[in-house]
């Protein structure tokens, strides 16, 4: 059965041995491939999201950290300055504040 059509060649199923080799060598490769593709299509959808982002011009991390640190600072500062009025308040024995200014 030398010279069959499956590939073998003495019989012993070398030549379809060879025939699975080249196709998992050949799924390797297409593997490789899709992968080379895939890392490709992140890095640009990436760099598509960035430059979207930067010309929305959003706030960044580091700039929201310092507003809150800010934010905090005067959120204290204000009831700081609340108590001290309230307590000057209470000096002049006044038990309703005046009524709010209107501007023109």
């Amino acid at each position: 059965m030398q010279g069959t059509k499956d590939g073998m060649k003495d019989g012993t199923g070398r030549g379809s041995n060879r025939l699975f080799d080249d196709f998992a060598r050949l799924m390797t490769d297409a593997a490789g491939a899709a992968q080379g593709v895939k890392r490709e299509a992140e890095t640009v959808f990436k760099a598509q999201v960035e430059r979207l982002i930067r010309d929305m011009d959003i706030a960044s991390r580091e700039e929201v950290d310092v507003l809150r640190d800010l934010v905090s600072a005067l959120r204290s500062q204000n009831d700081a300055l609340a108590a001290r009025v309230s307590a000057l308040e209470g000096r002049l024995g006044t038990q309703e504040p005046p009524p709010p200014a209107t501007s023109v």
